[in-house]
């Protein structure tokens, strides 16, 4: 007799949701928001389903201290549009990281998601702060280690 293969699927309501906390001091902007996009969307955990929700929050700090390898800091540039005629606007990685530095993690991150109604809900558990205090204490957050290990 065959033996047959059973998947099973986790509800989003059944997922275990953590909370961590990562210190993004000296880190590299592309690989830590690979880390974090893997924790958010809960491909770190063995009941991971692509179409739910199973992933954990993420708290990220000093996001003002990250950084970029090579020319990146000075080439790197952020493009929006005012959507009206000659609206294009530009921003450097050096201009972005003095005047909105979460933004930087946040538009890494959220580029790492999936492009749809899902990606949209999970970019939500991303909290990102430039300074070292978050408002997140109540939620008992654990350190995140970023070499690999959850």
């Amino acid at each position: 007799m065959r033996q047959e293969k059973i998947t099973r699927f986790i509800k989003p309501e059944d997922a275990n949701r953590k909370w961590y906390v990562v210190d993004a001091k000296d880190q590299i902007l592309g690989r830590l928001a690979t880390q974090v996009a893997k924790v958010i969307r809960g491909k770190h955990k063995a009941v991971f389903t692509p179409n739910f929700d199973t992933g954990d929050f993420v708290i990220v700090v000093n996001a003002d201290k990250v950084r970029m390898t090579g020319k990146r800091e000075s080439q790197k540039t952020y493009f929006r549009h005012t959507q009206y005629p000659g609206g294009a606007k530009f921003k450097s990685f050096e201009q972005m990281i003095e005047q909105h530095p979460e933004r930087v993690i946040e538009f890494a991150v959220k580029g790492m998601l999936p492009k749809n109604r899902l990606g949209r809900k999970l970019v939500k558990k991303l909290k990102v702060y430039a300074g070292e205090n978050h408002p997140h204490a109540a939620q008992q957050p654990e350190e995140l280690s970023l070499n690999g290990d959850k």
